[in-house]
């Protein structure tokens, strides 16, 4: 199982293990970029791995994890899927959705919402 780094000076590391190609890792890569380059994010550090599964029997042989540090939360985000483009999609997607709830503290709508018998929103 050898790894090779890929941005050895970004805060969030890319990398692959043996079997992944140049241009999965590639794609893989502009994707976390997309997630976590986007603007009002605190610091983000963390590292985020790729591979392929070797036996040819395994019905989804990519996976992809990431550890992350959102600000002081930590982020872990796994995804498995058929192709090496599929899993940098869907771990894309739940990267987006996790580091966003860590970015706003846990909370979807940015604040925190009393329940109806304290004068909150309601349902409806």
């Amino acid at each position: 199982m050898t790894h090779r780094p890929t941005d050895k000076d970004a805060a969030v590391t890319v990398r692959a293990e043996d079997g992944v190609d140049e241009e999965t890792l590639g794609y893989a890569r502009s994707t976390v970029d997309a997630v976590l380059a986007r603007p009002g994010l605190p610091a983000v550090t963390g590292e985020v791995r790729i591979a392929k599964a070797a036996a040819p029997h395994v019905e989804r042989p990519w996976s992809a994890t990431a550890n992350l540090r959102v600000g002081r939360a930590v982020v872990v985000v796994h995804a498995r899927e058929a192709t090496g483009r599929e899993v940098a999609d869907r771990l894309r997607d739940r990267m987006r959705r996790q580091v966003d709830q860590a970015a706003h503290g846990g909370r979807a709508t940015g604040g925190p919402v009393a329940p109806p018998w304290r004068g909150g929103r309601t349902a409806g």
